[in-house]
Order: structure tokens, then C-alpha cells, then sequence
């Protein structure tokens, strides 16, 4: 059976050039132009991996990501943005898309982050980011639980994306110590990770957010310049 690719996007010619160049590679292929039929087209289709544009007529890309994490559909998502600025890119990833590629993008680049995604997919089991242990922990005054997706401070909740969780449990599980870039691309976007650091910086930077980090000086997740990072203890 040929891997399904669903492919999101409202340009017919980006549409038609993305569906030439997965059949030739051997793949399925499905489309969807609206933004408000991609859920319905994912439940029905049950596609492999999504391949999302970010702006769409009737929802967004990030509208659509959000809904199908918020129905529990784990099915792998690479975002195609045209925009440069590192917070579009953020927005996406921590709504829960996987990977994304920003147009103007080369076949092979695509082609590449499609097997990435794929492999790491098929190596968990059909999930991207698996959640490694179900037991609530605290880093500082914030209860991370696993579970719910959530990180509470107070009366402050925080949602978490599957990848934040994940990240928070490996610093958890090293307190103290110096995890390199690679290793922590390793530990939570896999070994076939295909991509650069900016990616993991950029979630840095959410998570400090959202566990109150908004200073220059943060207090929890600690930047090792040259090396990577580490959680204070």
C-alpha cells in the first residue's frame, strides 16, 4: 500500500507541482484547497502526512493544525509558510505542526523533511513526538503534566504541545547538566531529524514563556552559548 500524502493548498500551480513530484517519488496523493474542509478531508482520507499551507481560504494552517490536535489526530504535519519571520514559524510548531519548509523551497529540501517525518513516524509507532512518562514534575514554581498537555503556575494555566512536553521531560530528567543541541534534537525530534537548531531555539523560547522566562536573564531554561542548554537547579 503507497504512503498517503494529503496536500493542503489553495495555489493550483504550487498544487499541481506538489502532487507531480510525490507521485514520481511514489507516493499517494489527495488535495484539499479550503481551509475550512481539511479536517473533514483528514478524518475521511486518514492520509499519512499533511502537508499544510499556512495561508488558506476559510481557516489558516495554524487553525487547521490546532483543530486536529485538539481532536487527538497525531498524523504527522509539515507547514508551508511564505512568511520569513521566525514567529510565524513558531506559532506553527507550537500549535503542533512537525517540521515546516518556507517557500520559495527546493524539491529535494521537501523531499527530504517528508522522509524524515515518515521515518520518525513509522519508528514511534505512527506518532511524531510520543510522551515519555505520564507522572506531573515541577520545574521551579510550575507543575508540568503530561497527561493534560498542561503547565500551571498558580491560577495560570499553560496548554503544551506534544514536543514541549517531551523537551520539558528530558530537561527534567538531566537537571544540572549541559545537553548539547544535537541531543536534544535527538531525544525529541529523532535521529533522522532533518532540519536546523533554530527550530529547538524557537520552542526555547515559547517554553520560556510560558514557564515566565519573558526577561533576557532567564531563570529556568539557561542558554550554554556554543553548546546548548540546560535547566538550573
Amino acid at each position: 500500500m503507497k504512503t498517503k500524502i494529503l496536500i493542503v493548498e489553495d495555489d493550483p500551480h504550487i498544487l499541481l507541482g506538489l502532487e507531480e513530484v510525490l507521485k514520481s517519488e511514489g507516493y499517494e496523493t489527495a488535495s484539499c484547497n479550503r481551509g475550512d474542509e481539511a479536517v473533514a478531508a483528514v478524518t475521511k482520507l486518514q492520509p499519512t502526512l499533511i502537508v499544510l499551507d499556512v495561508m488558506l481560504p476559510g481557516a489558516s494552517g495554524y487553525d487547521i493544525c490546532k483543530a486536529l490536535r485538539a481532536k487527538k489526530i497525531s498524523t504527522p504535519i509539515l507547514m508551508l509558510t511564505a512568511k520569513g519571520q521566525e514567529i510565524d514559524k513558531v506559532i506553527g510548531l507550537d500549535l503542533g505542526a512537525d517540521d515546516y519548509v518556507t517557500k520559495p523551497f527546493g524539491v529535494r529540501e521537501l523531499l527530504a523533511r517528508i522522509q524524515a517525518l515518515l521515518r520518525r513516524t513509522a519508528a514511534n509507532g505512527g506518532v511524531v513526538a510520543p510522551v515519555l512518562d505520564e507522572k506531573p514534575f515541577k520545574i521551579g514554581e510550575a507543575t508540568i503534566d503530561p497527561k493534560t498537555f498542561q503547565l500551571k503556575q498558580g491560577r495560570a494555566v499553560e496548554e503544551l504541545t506534544a514536543k514541549e512536553v517531551k523537551l520539558l521531560q528530558v530537561f527534567h530528567a538531566h537537571a544540572g547538566e549541559v545537553l548539547s543541541r544535537d541531543k536534544l534534537l535527538n531525544e525529541v525530534w529523532g535521529y533522522n531529524y532533518y532540519g536546523t537548531t533554530r527550530t529547538l531555539d524557537q520552542v526555547i523560547v515559547q517554553l520560556r514563556k510560558k514557564l515566565g522566562d519573558n526577561g533576557g536573564e532567564p531563570k529556568h531554561l539557561l542558554t550554554i552559548h556554543g553548546v546548548g542548554y540546560k535547566l538550573a537547579v
